[in-house]
């Protein structure tokens, strides 16, 4: 499953050359990942409620294009890969039909306090509908 979130760069996200600042692109990931759970049928606030926080492990960002101000974006969120403990999405930023950067975040699974929780076994449910949603090609 693919999700698409629509994002405008905002003049606060932009430097002295009117062009989107790089360290805006892991919120624009963020914004698509939430959008991402929520239309595979859960949110992260009720993920949260299950016990399970997703902490960030790795951010990958490569830029191809600069993006301005005002320039209306679409983030493509998948979710690429899915092991009992750990979850990667990817992320494809666009502009029409230019590739404006691509990206990979990935996050382990854990209790509050940061232990490792195996959501296949403990919460089934949660981990079926993360392998419903699973991009595999």
């Amino acid at each position: 499953m693919e999700h698409i979130s629509k994002i405008e760069v905002r003049y606060a996200e932009t430097d002295q050359m009117g062009i989107a600042h790089h360290s805006n692109y892991p919120i624009w990931f963020e914004v698509a990942r939430t959008d991402f759970i929520k239309a595979a049928g859960i949110s992260y606030t009720n993920v949260e409620k299950e016990g399970i926080i997703l902490p960030l492990t790795s951010l990958e960002c490569k830029y191809k294009k600069a993006a301005f101000y005002e320039d209306q974006l679409e983030i493509h969120a998948k979710l690429t890969k899915l092991t009992p403990v750990r979850v990667e999405f990817t992320y494809h930023v666009t502009r029409g039909d230019d590739l404006i950067a691509v990206g990979k975040t990935g996050h382990g699974m854990v209790s509050k306090d940061l232990h490792p929780i195996n959501v296949k076994k403990e919460h089934p449910d949660l981990y079926q509908m993360f392998s419903s949603v699973l991009e595999t090609a």
